[in-house]
């Protein structure tokens, strides 16, 4: 009997969200499924929040109402799930419970989601916490993500989670409006002194875990235009709707 059969039979699978059994490992059960708000059909092509009706043709840009009033000083942006039943679950489940397996899992939907994003070999560059805080949490679950995503893309891609630098340990963005989320995270981010000439010349895929006015993934978006990034693309797990 093969070890991965042994273990499976010890300890079988369980859903990520309900930890109901599965039969695959690092999957969601039919029922937990049905309740993640995947965005498969049209969406923003500015952050990635879904759009009502299929997709459009192949050079059709849509856009949502935010976006038609809010700067994005980034090119194109994804989102895997909407952040609200077990995609939210999910997310805070990988922020604040230690849950890893939850990153694995999303690599393949992070790749799908960012399929055209992907030609000319990007750079994928996770947004970047305080140290403090990765003390706390012991990880960076954005860099977790990309890892992820770039282990299920179908060319190899270069992950550089030191390209970027949070300078000060901003507050969490929970609560605030969009201006003092934009205010929050002013300056906030940079290219890493020693790391960040990885930017130069390259077009780069940010990636995080949610997208919610969109600030931190501006700020980050700057720090890598100015470090000399050709084009700049956004890919969230779950993208915040505007009236959650």
């Amino acid at each position: 009997m093969r070890l991965q059969t042994m273990l499976h039979t010890v300890f079988p699978p369980e859903c990520l969200s309900c930890a109901e059994r599965v039969e695959d490992p690092f999957a969601i059960c039919g029922a937990c499924w049905s309740d993640t708000p995947f965005i498969l059909g049209a969406a923003c092509d500015l952050c990635g929040t879904g759009l009502p009706g299929q997709n459009g043709a192949v050079d059709e840009v849509l856009v949502c109402s935010e976006c038609e009033t809010t700067h994005r000083p980034w090119d194109k942006g994804r989102a895997v799930f909407g952040y609200e039943g077990v995609g939210r679950k999910l997310v805070l489940a990988l922020k604040h419970g230690d849950r890893a397996d939850i990153a694995r899992a999303a690599g393949p939907w992070l790749a799908r989601a960012g399929a055209d994003m992907l030609q000319d070999t990007p750079l994928i560059v996770p947004v970047p916490l305080h140290w403090t805080r990765i003390a706390r949490r012991r990880f960076n679950q954005a860099a977790l993500l990309a890892w992820s995503m770039a282990r299920n893309t179908p060319v190899p891609l270069d992950v550089e989670p030191m390209a970027l630098l949070r300078l000060r340990p901003t507050p969490s963005q929970e609560g605030k409006d969009r201006e003092a989320r934009h205010q929050n995270v002013d300056e906030a981010i940079v290219a890493h002194p020693r790391r960040g000439d990885v930017l130069s010349d390259r077009n780069v895929i940010l990636v995080d875990d949610v997208m919610t006015s969109g600030a931190t993934f501006a700020a980050a978006t700057q720090a890598c235009l100015a470090a000399g990034a050709k084009k700049v693309s956004v890919l969230a797990l779950a993208r915040v709707g505007r009236d959650t």
